[in-house]
């Protein structure tokens, strides 16, 4: 039913984005924005990844750079039947994480270095589950063609208020169309993109909680990045919001509007799921509480590769 339902979301994306050429330049602007989003879509699929790792500032590593983080990504993906995918270090404060790549073979899993820092190892390992469940059901493909598409349809609009909408009469009903679809469409395109992150978002939990072994290790840590959030700015989030629902929690701290509306259901929610997966697989519990930073050093190392001659998982 989930994959059923992001069908008709993403079609109900597509229409809309053909109905905003439609109001632009009629059957016409229709058939051009249909061919503008076949060839958006299949650029996303070649190249998404690698802008998404690069607006992020993420750095591949591998078993000799980290070897703590590729070792449980290693394992973690042998568990999920998974081929082991990229790893990437992001240098950045606010504890997060999010997956890209068009298809298991050609994934990539990003965590940044404030993760790595705040979580303990169990935490990490529930978050990278998570990344690893939503790369098993393809939605990284699936998020950033919704990404791509809703972009697109926010700069369409923008262009039809530009140009009034050259193919509609001067009698003022063009202009309330031109208003109308300025104003509505990028929030329905913003309705549907948030309808299928947060489908995939519960479907990951559920997922990534198998994978991890229990539910407790990514409850905890649903907590700690959540609470984070509010606190600890991720700057290239901030300048790149489109990309916000890519990661495990919203990393958006609310300070712009970009944080107007969720990309993630609440985390209120997604642990009293993973609570009720607990009593349905047996005694696994989830982990409650408050966000509680650790030393610099964190169960992984020294953040800056600069205590004891420890590098930490990344070097």
């Amino acid at each position: 039913m989930n994959y059923f339902r992001t069908a008709i979301l993403l079609a109900g994306l597509t229409a809309l984005f053909m109905g905003v050429g439609y109001l632009i330049g009629g059957q016409a602007g229709a058939l051009i924005a249909l061919m503008v989003a076949a060839a958006m879509n299949l650029f996303s699929y070649w190249n998404a990844d690698k802008l998404v790792l690069s607006m992020h500032g993420a750095q591949e590593v591998d078993a000799h750079a980290a070897p703590d983080l590729v070792r449980l990504v290693g394992e973690l993906a042998g568990r999920a039947g998974l081929p082991m995918p990229r790893v990437y270090l992001m240098d950045n404060p606010q504890p997060n994480a999010f997956a890209t790549g068009r298809n298991p073979e050609h994934a990539a899993v990003a965590v940044t270095t404030g993760l790595l820092n705040m979580l303990s190892r169990d935490e990490v390992a529930g978050v990278i589950a998570h990344e690893l469940a939503h790369v098993r059901n393809r939605d990284t493909l699936t998020m950033t063609i919704t990404a791509t598409i809703a972009g697109a349809i926010s700069m369409l609009a923008q262009f039809g208020l530009f140009f009034g909408g050259g193919h509609r009469n001067n009698n003022g009903v063009g202009l309330i169309g031109t208003l109308a679809m300025v104003i509505l469409a990028p929030i329905a395109a913003m309705l549907v993109q948030m309808a299928i992150s947060r489908t995939r978002e519960y479907s990951a939990d559920n997922i990534g909680a198998h994978i991890a072994g229990g539910t407790d290790g990514l409850s905890s840590a649903l907590v700690k990045i959540s609470n984070a959030a509010h606190h600890v700015e991720n700057d290239t989030a901030e300048q790149n919001p489109a990309t916000a629902h890519l990661f495990i929690i919203n990393p958006l701290s609310g300070h712009r509007m970009d944080n107007l509306f969720s990309t993630h259901p609440s985390t209120e929610n997604r642990i009293a799921a993973l609570n009720e997966l607990s009593r349905e697989i047996g005694g696994f519990g989830s982990t409650r509480g408050g966000y509680t930073p650790q030393p610099a050093g964190g169960p992984w190392g020294d953040a800056g590769g600069n205590s004891g001659g420890s590098s930490g998982p990344w070097g």
